[in-house]
């Protein structure tokens, strides 16, 4: 096993899985590790935020893999005793209904009625004979597979309210990895067939594990284990400045909590930042094209409004699809489903979720205009009277998903490309590391090759995909239009400056 110089620390810049999985990777190893986290809770946005004793899960973090490797690293840092196998249970809401999801076909005929069922299936079966003959746009990629009516219902409103555009000028590329294996075929063999083990399509997955307190139970356990093996993590310490000379990075600039500036000497860094503030931090600067592209890539951000409700107020399900139109709200946790340890006695609290971007209307909105828009809206689904909402809280983060416009490819190529061949000890991880729209796992696994690649191996951490096979590879390179993307994301029209940079 090759050793690395550890006369000088590797330096992780973030705390969330991907950084913390390296760190721990790293330190196991007995490599000298320092971590930046610039806020005062590990985990990203996979952490646990604790509001006057409630627990908020930032999106639902299901904690189910095909990585085996990162299965593996879940229990051993944290003991069996400590996960929760939760069921999964969610449910679309469309025109006043309610449909579980995965599809059940009592409850969906009876939801749509007899002659809604039948003209959904006949449009099916039109499209499967007729299919459009241009499935470049996501709209007609899903039409082909489920017909016009069903495409309306289920995912026509609620794509456009994640991702902010119509789903017809979002290409298709990302579909095949975002609904792989599903179809109304499948979902109708789901639903007739008895219950057994949804494993071989992720999206219809019945069970999953689940930390008890928590994702960032997981990640707070990490930041325990670094530092008794020796590493350090320090909290609420920005890196401001990559400092590199000739081929490398020799240093990293951070602004302490105090308000102080300090220079920590590296031999290798590992970057889980947004690569849009990253390259903005390089010094000297990268060549204006390598900077242009780090500029040019773009977030859509997010917010949760939590509200505390009786439990009797609450619903079974982990989270509700809003396909309504009459409402801003996405999608609705209900964090006792998730985890009773995460609410108090008598109460659950649900989860609001807005996709926004940075700046625009309701992420500027006040929090108590916040909290009364969820309450008004909660109304409105027919699921909490104004009255039974006790307190409210409000959490917002900043650049959630990376948003794949049809120039991000080239973008994220530039900036990789000076960073071969300019500062090749600069390692990107994770999902705002490496701009691609990896799940918690996924992001993990990256850490984990990398940290193999720093002890001699050679893995290809850009080909880490969402199906089974994680180690697409290309011929042309790790960048090339025929990697693998993680879970991609939808090519998006160009947003030219404005706040989501």
């Amino acid at each position: 096993m090759t050793t690395l110089d550890t006369s000088k620390p590797i330096a992780i810049i973030g705390g969330g899985p991907a950084g913390l999985t390296a760190a721990y990777e790293l330190v196991k190893r007995g490599d000298n590790v320092i971590v930046f986290e610039a806020d005062d809770v590990v985990g990203g946005i996979s952490r646990t935020v604790e509001r006057d004793g409630w627990r908020f899960d930032i999106g639902g973090h299901r904690f189910f893999t095909k990585v085996q490797p990162v299965e593996d690293l879940w229990h051993e840092i944290l003991p069996d005793e400590d996960f929760l196998l939760r069921p999964r249970m969610s449910r679309i809401f469309f025109d006043g209904k309610y449909y579980d999801y995965p599809l059940k076909a009592s409850n969906a005929l009876k939801n749509l009625g007899i002659i809604e069922s039948v003209l959904s299936v006949l449009s099916y079966f039109w499209a499967r004979i007729r299919p459009p003959k241009d499935q470049s746009n996501y709209e007609n990629w899903l039409v082909a597979r489920f017909g016009w009516r069903l495409y309306r219902r289920f995912f026509k409103t609620y794509t456009e309210k994640v991702w902010g555009v119509p789903v017809s000028e979002m290409p298709a590329d990302w579909a095949a990895q975002r609904v792989k294996g599903l179809s109304l075929g499948n979902a109708i063999i789901n639903a007739l067939t008895p219950k057994r083990k949804q494993t071989d399509i992720t999206s219809l997955i019945e069970e999953f594990q689940y930390p008890k307190y928590g994702p960032g139970m997981m990640w707070e356990r990490c930041q325990d284990l670094i530092e008794e093996a020796g590493g350090t993590v320090l909290m609420k310490t920005r890196v401001i400045s990559i400092n590199r000379s000739e081929d490398r990075v020799d240093s990293v600039t951070v602004a302490n909590p105090d308000g102080s500036t300090t220079v920590h000497e590296v031999s290798h860094v590992i970057s889980t930042m947004p690569m849009n503030q990253l390259v903005a931090a390089i010094d000297p600067p990268p060549p204006a094209p390598a900077l242009a592209a780090g500029q040019d890539l773009h977030y859509r951000d997010f917010l949760t409004v939590a509200l505390v409700v009786p439990e009797d107020r609450g619903f079974p399900d982990n989270w509700i699809y809003i396909h309504s139109q009459e409402v801003k709200v996405g999608r609705i946790q209900n964090f006792g489903s998730w985890s009773p340890f995460m609410v108090k006695d008598g109460r659950t609290c649900l989860g609001l979720e807005y996709f926004v971007f940075e700046g625009d209307d309701v992420w500027s909105m006040a929090d108590e205009d916040l909290i009364a828009l969820g309450t008004k809206e909660l109304a409105h689904l027919g699921l909490v009277r104004p009255e039974d909402v006790e307190v409210g809280y409000v959490m917002r983060i900043p650049k959630a998903y990376p948003y794949y416009d049809s120039v991000y490819k080239e973008n994220v190529a530039a900036v990789c490309d000076f960073i071969e061949a300019e500062a090749p000890n600069l390692h990107l991880v994770g999902r705002n590391g490496m701009h691609k729209y990896n799940n918690q796992d996924h992001s993990m696994y990256t850490a984990m090759l990398t940290v193999e690649n720093l002890h001699g191996a050679n893995h290809d951490i850009w080909a880490v995909n969402v199906e089974e096979e994680y180690h697409e590879t290309s011929s042309t390179g790790a960048r090339s239009a025929e990697a693998g993307t993680g879970r991609d994301a939808p090519v998006l029209p160009r947003r030219d400056g404005g706040s989501s940079t």
